[in-house]
């Protein structure tokens, strides 16, 4: 009987969230990472979480019942190795999710390269609001919630279903070890370039996910992604599309102060919509979700309701301050595609100001040439950018490696004012005389960033 439960690579955002859960759910919890700071590690300590820093045979001496594994840990770590040799049960991220918690649940599966977090946030909304008591593991803070997750007694669950690899012994997609009763799908672009060679390798994982699941789950999907729609037109699964032509659709969207609304079509329906949320791309993900709140049969009301009310999610376009008439607004954005939507969201809200970008490339894909070309273009709502050197480094090969360099000079060339930076403290600096009342500083990184936002508001006199 598994009593206690060990995580290596316990404070990741997906890992933590697990490790709360299980705790939550009388089960003694123990982790190790090599990186345990803040905010994650405060979490499972206040959770009572026993955290080890670094990874070692030693962590493993109180004898766990199980251990789970998470994606950034290779064969060659000393704690993995550990378990290996002392032949201790262990399992991945998604098995567990599945072993202890989804298991008699109806999950609602929010997949895609872009919009995951705010898809699934916005769907686990409404099931609250309609009174169905969900469960949810997202990859994001609700706002509503104070917290990434959620155990309900009722019968669905919302799960952000990550195309990432899942452990060392275990190279396919975290996606796959789910079987959804519902499947909404976002669209798909080339990421992750650090497993993925190329958009044919990620199309054809998306592909073997429907595959796997064209007899049992029912799929929502964006009808304005040619990559998706070439792998659904080749599947038997039952399909329902959303966007600008697809089968849910909007109109008439109008923005007031901060508010959004929208007409929203659909099979037989039409309703008007509130919401918080700005831009096209998330009125996108709001289509989505009414049409999987239509399937389930959430009234229409309850649906307003429930996206008028919506809080959003900690680093979606959140205002982390406003000194001096100057916000600060923190954002996750870092694929160009996101960038580009994000600054065109949040541009008509600061007509009498500018919107100056600050971005950090710094995951493994932006931190590689293969979006080079491609990233200028999507600074071109910006006033002003400033580059920054990512805070953290990893071993690209020379020829592969992003040059933050480079697309400040064709920034520049697109007639827009940017500028090269080396680290957070000189981005400040520079920002400091610069910020006058009604401009918006839009910080986008996938990480802490070294707590640049809280920073820049200490230092605006």
């Amino acid at each position: 009987m598994v009593k206690k439960i060990h995580l290596i690579a316990a404070c990741g955002t997906g890992m933590g969230t697990l490790a709360c859960i299980l705790k939550d759910m009388g089960y003694s919890i123990s982790g190790s990472d090599q990186n345990v700071y803040p905010p994650m590690s405060d979490f499972l300590a206040d959770k009572g979480v026993k955290l080890f820093e670094g990874y070692d045979e030693a962590n493993l001496d109180h004898s766990p019942d199980l251990v789970v594994i998470g994606n950034a840990i290779t064969r060659q770590n000393l704690e993995a190795q550990a378990v290996l040799k002392k032949k201790i049960p262990y399992i991945s991220m998604p098995q567990a999710v599945n072993k202890f918690i989804a298991k008699d649940k109806k999950i609602i599966l929010v997949t895609g390269t872009h919009g995951k977090t705010t898809t699934s946030s916005i769907m686990a909304h409404i099931l609250f609001e309609a009174g169905m008591d969900p469960s949810f593991m997202i990859g994001g803070i609700l706002k509503d919630f104070n917290s990434s997750f959620r155990i309900g007694n009722g019968e669905y669950m919302v799960i952000e279903g990550d195309e990432y690899d899942t452990a060392f012994f275990d190279k396919g997609p975290k996606f796959m070890h789910y079987d959804p009763d519902i499947t909404i799908m976002t669209g798909i672009e080339f990421d992750h370039a650090d497993i993925f060679t190329g958009i044919d390798h990620i199309k054809k994982v998306f592909s073997k996910f429907v595959k796997k699941n064209e007899k049992t789950s029912h799929i929502i999907a964006f009808d304005n992604n040619d990559n998706l729609n070439q792998i659904l037109a080749a599947s038997k699964a039952s399909v329902e599309t959303y966007g600008n032509k697809g089968q849910w659709s909007f109109s008439n969207h109008m923005q007031k102060t901060s508010k959004t609304f929208f007409d929203v079509q659909g099979p037989d329906k039409a309703i008007c919509v509130e919401t918080d949320l700005v831009g096209r791309h998330n009125l996108f993900n709001c289509l989505a979700c009414i049409a999987a709140a239509h399937r389930i049969g959430i009234n229409d009301q309850i649906v307003c309701r429930a996206l008028k009310t919506f809080s959003g999610i900690k680093r979606r376009q959140e205002v982390r301050g406003i000194k001096h008439g100057i916000t600060v607004m923190d954002d996750f954005a870092h694929h160009p595609t996101a960038v580009r939507e994000t600054i065109k969201a949040v541009k008509p809200f600061y007509k009498d100001g500018r919107v100056i970008a600050v971005f950090e490339p710094r995951t493994n894909t932006s931190m590689r040439n293969v979006f080079q070309d491609i990233y200028p273009d999507s600074f071109l709502d910006a006033d002003m950018v400033c580059v920054c050197e990512p805070g953290v480094k990893k071993n690209i090969p020379e020829k592969e490696k992003f040059s933050t360099r480079k697309l400040v000079a064709d920034i520049e060339t697109k007639g827009i004012s940017a500028y090269h930076f080396e680290n957070s403290d000189a981005v400040i600096n520079f920002l400091k005389p610069e910020l006058r009342s009604n401009d918006l500083v839009l910080i986008m990184s996938n990480g802490g960033f070294d707590n640049i936002h809280n920073k820049l508001l200490e230092s605006i006199e």
